[in-house]
């Protein structure tokens, strides 16, 4: 057996064993153990030992823990609830309100971030009780949670970006930069969409009870201001110093987890459990995420030296497709992976098989990242195994499972028109990078 046929049934046995339930990060070290001892002998454990190391020098995945500490401790110190609660105040009179609000809550907080589900089940906590009371649509309001808690994956500084930067060579803050137009593309359409709908059919977001509402402006533009400064300062902290060339993005994270914690402290709403909830929490998830970056690595460099990823971009390179048509058709593949994938499996395992590909067709590699952070998000979002929904549904228990599912549906749509959108106009990526950087 060639070496390259032996690499695509190392490809198939991982593939049959992650469905099959077997844990990714062990399944990806042994499947790469035994298919590169067959096909290169015991060199492979020289190989799995650099690998590792080389993983583990990349300095800048220091930064995961810190943003997911980061994006912890501001859920855990109630600065989501006084921000939706000053959005809610401002815009009671309009129809939609609550739909408007928790987007905007959610596209703040996806700067202060970087994570998803957390932000799901606190924004369904927040705003599911006041939205049943007011009459709204239970679907779109399923929907609207779920889209909007899912979008700190692609608005910087997502905890994606960081780890992608370093498997695709490319910097982690021009994939920041990059992001952060489709970020707001993205959130600009779930509003103006909910709007319409509203609009069309004012039954589905009428405008709030007058005891929901301000006793006056001056009451409704305070409590805004109280929830909107403190997140802002933050997201300039962090965010805008990694942007700005004053913070690498480890260095940007610190900041960020610093003054979450002072944050949290000022409002009065932190205390040690909380604290240790959180690093737990962050301890949990950064481990899954770097053994299984350090796993994936072992795999791609054993893939590789079998010479399988050559075959696969030759084949990929000689089908009778355009350019566009081959990039197509790994958004599709993409696509499909995420429904029984996570991000990091999809990100350690396939960017690096596909990037060669996207290179090859002369494409900029920091517009497809940016591509397939947009084509996970959407996965997120697709039933029947979209996680979003379930975050939601264990804080929403009289929210139908069907329901939430039918309002997902609506907003993975609309993903898919923002994903082609930044497929077809690449400047949407590419235009922020360069102005800030050449």
């Amino acid at each position: 057996m060639s070496p390259e046929i032996l690499g695509l049934l190392l490809l198939g046995v991982l593939l049959v064993a992650i469905f099959l339930g077997f844990p990714i990060s062990f399944t990806l070290i042994i499947c790469a153990l035994v298919f590169g001892y067959i096909g290169f002998g015991e060199i492979v454990f020289s190989l799995m030992v650099m690998q590792a190391f080389g993983f583990m020098k990349e300095e800048v995945l220091a930064a995961v823990p810190l943003f997911i500490f980061m994006g912890y401790i501001l859920e855990s110190a109630g600065l989501m609830e006084r921000l939706f609660k000053g959005f809610q105040l401002v815009m009671g009179p309009v129809k939609g309100s609550l739909y408007l609000a928790v987007l905007a809550v959610a596209t703040i907080f996806a700067m202060a971030t970087g994570i998803i589900g957390a932000p799901v089940a606190v924004i369904g906590l927040m705003a599911v009780p006041i939205m049943m009371k007011s009459g709204y649509d239970v679907r779109l309001s399923a929907g609207v949670i779920t889209a909007g808690g899912c979008l700190g994956i692609l608005i910087p500084p997502s905890v994606m970006l960081v780890v992608m930067g370093p498997i695709a060579n490319v910097s982690v803050v021009r994939l920041m930069a990059g992001a952060l137009l489709p970020g707001v593309l993205l959130a600009g359409l779930y509003m103006v969409y909910t709007m319409i709908r509203c609009y069309v059919q004012p039954h589905l977001g009428p405008p709030l009870p007058t005891e929901e509402r301000a006793k006056s402006y001056s009451q409704a533009f305070r409590e805004l201001a109280l929830g909107v400064v403190p997140p802002f300062i933050l997201i300039m902290a962090c965010l805008g110093s990694i942007l700005f060339g004053l913070a690498t993005p480890t260095e940007g994270a610190a900041m960020g987890a610093f003054g979450a914690v002072a944050l949290g402290l000022a409002n009065r709403r932190l205390n040690w459990k909380k604290v240790i909830e959180s690093t737990r929490s962050t301890v949990v998830i950064s481990s899954m995420v770097l053994f299984l970056g350090m796993a994936a690595n072992v795999y791609g460099a054993v893939f590789s030296r079998l010479g399988t990823s050559t075959m696969i971009i030759e084949a990929l390179m000689a089908l009778p497709l355009p350019p566009i048509g081959v990039i197509i058709l790994l958004m599709v593949f993409i696509f499909l992976l995420g429904w029984p994938l996570e991000w990091p499996a999809i990100v350690f395992i396939f960017l690096p098989m596909f990037l060669p590909v996207v290179t090859a067709l002369g494409y900029n590699p920091l517009w497809f990242c940016i591509l397939v952070a947009v084509n996970l998000q959407t996965a997120f979002l697709s039933p029947p195994v979209a996680l979003a929904a379930y975050y939601l549904k264990g804080v929403a228990p009289n929210f139908e499972l069907w329901d939430i599912y039918a309002g997902m549906v609506q907003f993975m749509v609309l993903q898919l028109v923002g994903l082609a959108i930044v497929l077809f106009f690449p400047q949407i990526v590419l235009w922020l990078p360069k102005l800030m950087f050449g």
